[in-house]
Order: structure tokens, then sequence, then C-alpha cells
């Protein structure tokens, strides 16, 4: 093919994925963009107290940790706020706070201190999860919102490129300033989310003659289904979180500086910046059984070959691999969960699978620390291939025996209201078509094949 081809080619590409989105998605996504170019905490957090203030991995690791007990504690109750609240005033009151506690961690000195903000920057910074995700299936199509998550995934990834490449040569002069400038960014998005985002939040009226059956944090436990993918997910956050927390303790370690992490975890995001978009357009209508075993297995053994790593072309190689698994994994499994969550429990479906990636978030750093300073490195990257081998087998038991076919085959989706109903008329105003198909069973059977839902790098997140 010619260079003027190839230049055709990829921007028809580029249209198709861009195209038929409703403007609030085009807010929101910009909005995800902002408040990423502003990362700095969770990624060089740990380096921080390591390299920066001198405390130990174990140190560091637990305070990782509080970071991450925030989020769990944060996940349900943003989850419920989503629902009953709405999405625009969770999303509005979470990142004004994160603002405010990023701003003062920067400012602490005393070891108790930094915990007891590392835990309030979590618990609000986590809060935006569950809202983002259920607006986005709020105001986007049910047949577009794969594409519409992979560019959310695309934004996150471009502004943590950008970011982390950069802060990384601000940490070199002053930590300071990245957690100013964290702070501005995230206040920033909720100035945009004040100016430009109505709320989304479905109705409740009748359907089909009759109220939808209320949704609480008992329905969510109770749904075996969606809870063995919640667990399953934990396993492999576990994995992905260690490249936020083992390996720049890892490369510290090993004589590298917070400019070569910077740019090695910003090579990450460069890779899904190029290749989100084609990969999901690749694996949209292939079977989800074969990519989350797929990505599983990827990002295990991604991870551990970073125990053979003495040289930054060699993590590179290294993140190559467990980049992919990334991609394929992030827009599988969120399409996945708001399939299986019902339209007016997308809050708290949303928040328990976001709390997955926030238990993750406690576990990874103090799993890390003990086995970095008790075993060596090696040990933390065998056992994330370990940890993918188990994610991988725990996919195919789930999901044996079920039909073979595209994204979401074998899974029972929830019905999204129809034109006439109350969450149709919220969403169609919104999109300018209503969400979904009508139908008064809260269930219906999900497509063989094609297109599905949904989100989000705790990362993923």
């Amino acid at each position: 093919m010619s260079v003027a081809g190839l230049r055709r080619a990829t921007g028809e590409s580029v249209r198709r994925s861009v195209s038929g989105l409703p403007r609030e998605f085009w807010w929101l996504w910009t909005s995800t963009l902002v408040n990423r170019l502003g990362a700095f905490v969770a990624t060089f957090m740990v380096l921080y107290l390591t390299m920066e203030r001198g405390y130990s991995a174990s140190y560091a690791g637990l305070v990782a940790s509080l970071h991450g007990l925030g989020g769990v504690v944060s996940s349900v109750g943003a989850g419920v706020m989503t629902d009953r609240l709405g999405r625009r005033p969770t999303l509005l009151i979470a990142q004004s706070s994160t603002a405010a506690s990023v701003a003062l961690l920067g400012f602490m000195q005393d070891p108790a201190a930094i915990a007891a903000v590392a835990f309030l920057v979590g618990l609000t910074s986590n809060a935006s999860r569950p809202a983002v995700q259920a607006m986005m299936a709020d105001i986007v199509k049910p047949e577009d919102r794969v594409r519409a998550f992979s560019l959310n995934y695309w934004a996150i990834n471009l502004g943590f490129a950008i970011s982390s490449a950069a802060a990384g040569f601000v940490a070199e002069y002053s930590y300071l300033a990245g957690f100013l400038g964290e702070a501005a960014m995230t206040l920033a998005c909720a100035v945009l989310i004040f100016l430009k985002l109505p709320e989304s939040r479905p109705g409740r009226g009748p359907e089909g003659g009759k109220i939808e059956p209320a949704v609480g944090m008992r329905t969510v436990l109770a749904d075996g289904r969606f809870m063995s993918v919640v667990g399953l997910s934990f396993v492999v956050a576990l994995v992905f979180q260690q490249g936020f927390v083992g390996l720049p303790v890892a490369m510290g370690a090993g004589g590298f500086s917070s400019s070569d992490f910077g740019l090695i975890i910003a090579f990450n995001g460069a890779l899904i910046v190029v290749l989100q978009i084609p990969v999901t357009r690749f694996i949209e209508h292939r079977d989800t059984r074969r990519l989350l075993i797929l990505s599983s297995l990827l990002a295990g053994y991604g991870f551990g070959l970073t125990a053979f790593a003495g040289s930054l072309a060699v993590y590179a190689m290294a993140v190559c691999v467990w980049t992919l698994a990334e991609i394929v994994n992030a827009p599988t499994q969120t399409s996945l969960v708001v399939r299986l969550s019902p339209v007016h429990g997308r809050g708290r479906y949303q928040g328990m699978y976001t709390m997955s990636w926030a238990v993750a978030g406690l576990v990874a750093p103090l799993m890390s620390g003990f086995l970095i300073d008790h075993y060596g490195p090696d040990w933390l990257w065998g056992t994330c291939a370990l940890l993918g081998t188990v994610a991988a087998g725990g996919y195919w038991l789930l999901m044996r025996g079920l039909p073979v076919g595209g994204v979401d085959a074998g899974f029972e989706s929830r019905a999204e209201p129809g034109p006439g109903s109350a969450a149709g008329s919220a969403s169609g105003s919104l999109s300018g078509s209503p969400s979904g198909s009508p139908g008064d069973s809260p269930e219906e059977a999900m497509p063989e094949s094609g297109p599905v839902p949904d989100v989000a790098k705790s990362p993923a997140p």
C-alpha cells in the first residue's frame, strides 16, 4: 500500500472511531484527558517516599496501601452516591476534594501525617470513577459503548504518557511542584464538569406498567456471576498495579533514576495511545473467554519478564508485553461490567467493580514491599507470573461451557430502557436517541457477536 493509501485508510479508521458520539461524551472525554495530564501522586508516590524522603520500601508500601484503602472505602460509597445523588454532583464533590487533598499532601512532613493524607487522597480520587463510568453508559448508545470506552481509555493513557514523562523530570527538581500541578489539573476538571455536563441519571418512572425494583448493595453481592468477574478482576489488577508500586522500587534499587522510570511508564501510555483503537476494532467481535484468558497470561508473564531486566531496553520489552495485555483486558472486561449491571444500579455495580481495583491498590504495595525487602524483586515478578496463570484459569473455569461468540457471548445483559421509559428519556435527551432497545423483562439474551459496552486505568480503570 502506498503512503497516501495508508494515510487514507488511517484517516477513515479514525473517522469511524470518533463519529456519531454525543457532545456530552466529548466533554466527559476532555475532562478525563485534563485529569490524566495532571497525574502525579499515583505514579510517583513510592519514588517520592523512598528516594526523596529516604523511607524504606515497606513504609512506602504501607502509605501506598493506605492510599488504596481510601479507594476501597470510597468505591462502594461513591457508587451509592452516583445512583442516589446523581453523576454530576458526585463528580464535582470528588474532584474538588481530590484537588484539595493532593495539594495538602505535598506539604506534609510528619510520617503519620503523610500516611493520613495519602488515605484521604485515595478516598477522594477514587470516588469519581463509578460516576464517570455510569455517566458514560447513560449518554452513549449501547452499540457505541465499546468504542466510547476505548476512546476514554485512550484519553487516559494519552494524558498519562505525557504527564509521566514530564512529571519524571519535574520530580528531579521539585516533587511539590508535581503535587500542586495535579491539584490544579483536577480542579480544572471540576470546573469543566460544572460548566459543560448536565446530569445524566435515568429517571425511575414506570416501565411496562410497573416500577423497576430498587437495586441495593445486597442485590450486587448476591449476583454470583458478577461477583466472580469482580474477583478475577482483582487478581488481574493486582498484577497490573505492580507497574506503579513494584516496578519503581525495583528500578530504584537497580540504580535507575526517577526520570528513567518516568520514561518507561510513559512508554506504557504511549503504546496504548498508538494501539488501543486499532486493537479494539480487532477484538470487538472476538470470543471474550479467549481475550480474558490471553490478557491474564500476557499480564502475568509480561511482568515476569522484568526479572531478566538489566537495562532500559529490556524493561521496555517487558512493558510491551503487559501493555498489550492491558489493551485487550480493559475494553473487554469493563464492557462486560456494564452489560451485567441493571440500569438503575449502574453506580453500585460500577462501584463494586472499581473496588476490585481499589483493593488491589491496597494489597499490591504490601505484597511488593514484603517480597522485595525479604526475598528480592525476582520473587515479586515470579509471583506476578503465577497470579496471571491463576486468573487465566479462573476465567476458563467461569466461562467453560458457554457458547463461542462475540465479546459478550454467553452472558445475559440487563435490558436497556425503552424509548418511552423515564430512563430512556434521560439518556435520549443527551445522546439524541434512546439508549437501548425496548423490553419489559429485567434481562434479555446477549447477541452472539458484536460490540458491547464499556470502561477504565487504575490505573484502570
